[in-house]
């Protein structure tokens, strides 16, 4: 007789998810072959909305980075990339995307049979996220010979004040204004607060959806959270985006209500601090199900979420938003986020992933773990890998690992 394994329960509104991601990519495709249209490539916490309101079709190369990382192609193209002087030790999304722009090969070929990504006019980062997002950008800004741009983000904020907020905003300003000779025109104000609005909004929706993790049993993982962030990456001050969150919002909620589980007979509940292993995911997700252990919340997916943007105050609500994000902040700051994180979701323990090529995203290097294990009285674990580079990560001792601490939680 064999044992029946548990499984993930499907979530409908996948099928929407799935169209609406495609007909981004597929737009992109026809705005690069279309002389009369403008790309700019953004960084995935960069200014979109005010490229927007420039009129500009907004690309995420990071988002095609991912993609590689989950189909698992990553690790055949990062060599290229070390070819020509990029080192293994920095950002797997850069290396990736890099060498498989070197090889001309695209995952979107096979899922959407688009040849190649959409060539940019223009490319603009914003270094909150790290200084690789500017390093990446400027290798396609040479290779194609065109402007790359950018907002200098501050590191290690504690309080966020005044003065950071208005430095950040003149930024922004001055970048409308080198902007608008390659969009060829001046910023749109009206197209540029709706797109803000439309950000507001898919942002609050974002933030329930992924709040419909408090309850007991959790509606969704984070694993769920990984694929249905997708339009609050690439999509976001668009109403698309709103819509779909509406639809998947009404049916997490229903879930909520009868009490469904995303992990069926949920004992234990885990918050996710760094990174996915997006070559992994599957492989988590399975292990976490057969374990009866729901990953109910993580700080990745809530980095999309801004309840600061302001259509009324686009510029100084856009550098506030963008400079309260998770990743800039002091530790001090990022502690009592995860605290409040853990007692909202009722989380019995914390993964920390040490991603060995996102030391910007890897929050146990400096003792942070341990802090805030004694602070909370919560037990940790920390696995060894990457975002994107499966070389560095190890199935076995990873699957041991987890087993071991799901294991001590319960004997807890």
């Amino acid at each position: 007789m064999t044992e029946t394994k548990p499984e993930n329960k499907k979530i409908q509104s996948t099928g929407t998810f799935k169209k609406i991601m495609a007909d981004h990519f597929l737009q992109m495709d026809a705005a690069a072959a279309d002389p009369k249209r403008k790309v700019a490539w953004c960084t995935s916490v960069g200014p979109a909305e005010l490229l927007q309101g420039l009129g500009f079709e907004v690309y995420y190369p990071e988002n095609h980075a991912a993609i590689l990382g989950t189909i698992r192609k990553a690790d055949t193209y990062i060599p290229y990339a070390n070819a020509v002087g990029y080192s293994p030790e920095i950002c797997s999304y850069l290396t990736a995307d890099v060498g498989a722009f070197l090889q001309g090969f695209t995952p979107l070929k096979r899922a959407y049979g688009i040849e190649a990504v959409p060539k940019p006019d223009v490319l603009v980062y914003n270094t909150n996220q790290c200084r690789d997002v500017q390093d990446w950008f400027m290798w396609y800004a040479r290779h194609w010979k065109v402007p790359c741009l950018g907002i200098e983000t501050h590191r290690n904020v504690g309080d966020v004040t005044a003065e950071h907020v208005a430095s950040i905003s003149a930024q922004l300003k001055k970048l409308a204004q080198d902007l608008a000779p390659i969009a060829g025109h001046k910023l749109d104000m009206d197209q540029f607060k709706e797109s803000v609005r439309l950000s507001q909004q898919c942002s609050e929706l974002w933030e329930k959806v992924l709040r419909c993790g408090t309850a007991q049993p959790s509606a969704l993982t984070f694993f769920d959270g990984t694929i249905h962030m997708g339009p609050a990456v690439v999509l976001r001050g668009m109403q698309v985006a709103v819509d779909y969150y509406e639809e998947l919002l009404a049916e997490l909620r229903k879930r909520v209500d009868e009490r469904v589980s995303a992990v069926e007979d949920e004992r234990f509940r885990l918050y996710w601090e760094g990174m996915p292993v997006w070559g992994r995911l599957r492989t988590l997700s399975e292990q976490f199900l057969e374990l009866n252990t729901c990953v109910v919340a993580s700080t990745y997916c809530n980095s999309w979420v801004f309840n600061q943007l302001d259509p009324d105050n686009p510029f100084d609500s856009m550098a506030r938003a963008y400079t309260e994000l998770f990743i800039v902040r002091s530790d001090e700051v990022k502690e009592d986020y995860i605290a409040r994180m853990c007692k909202d979701f009722h989380v019995d323990g914390i993964v920390y992933h040490d991603a060995r090529t996102c030391p910007n995203n890897s929050n146990c290097r400096y003792g942070m773990h341990q802090r805030l294990s004694e602070r909370l009285d919560t037990p940790h674990l920390v696995i060894n890998g990457d975002l994107n580079d499966m070389r560095c990560y190890s199935d076995e001792q990873a699957r041991t690992n987890i087993e071991a601490f799901v294991e001590q939680l319960g004997q807890g």
